[in-house]
């Protein structure tokens, strides 16, 4: 079995999708493709079917990745099918919880900032209306939250009590 994660923030074109690929990325070089799967998606439904934002891509590009994936918007379901549910700011992390009607799966959802280690934001800035600057920022942020997360994963009881192939 493998242990899911899904990035969340308000579009699925900017910080999600990079979160996504570059957490694809960290899992690849460390060898737990097979025990780590990543998805993204996004609270609202703007930018269904979109690919990633190309001046996200571009700041990707700097750092030697090119981004993957299309828009979707978060789904109630999803609540259930992933482990561990990453938001980028605090109101995605509200919204997510408004899906969960019921309170079953909060504990599953954390900011993705908690995890970071050389950066000391609370939150991923969207850098959608900002210049190629706040992109690159974002990138930066993400490739340390995602490092930091890693490590969390891998040496959580939840993960450690997986079956893995």
């Amino acid at each position: 079995m493998t242990y899911k994660l899904l990035f969340v923030c308000l579009g699925n074109i900017c910080r999600s999708p990079s979160a996504e690929n570059i957490m694809n990325h960290l899992i690849k070089e460390a060898g737990l493709e097979d025990k780590i799967v990543c998805d993204s998606s996004g609270t609202s439904g703007y930018h269904i079917g979109a690919p990633p934002d190309e001046r996200m891509n571009l700041a990707a590009n700097k750092r030697g990745l090119e981004l993957q994936g299309k828009a979707r918007r978060l789904k109630p379901v999803d609540l259930q099918r992933f482990d561990l549910i990453l938001a980028m700011d605090r109101e995605n992390y509200q919204d997510i919880v408004y899906l969960d009607r019921e309170g079953k799966h909060e504990d599953k959802v954390r900011l993705l900032c908690d995890f970071a280690t050389q950066k000391t934001d609370r939150e991923v800035p969207d850098p959608y209306y900002g210049g190629q600057d706040g992109f690159d920022y974002v990138i930066d942020l993400l490739f340390d939250s995602c490092a930091g997360l890693l490590d969390y994963v891998v040496s959580s009881p939840e993960y450690q009590a997986k079956p893995h192939r």
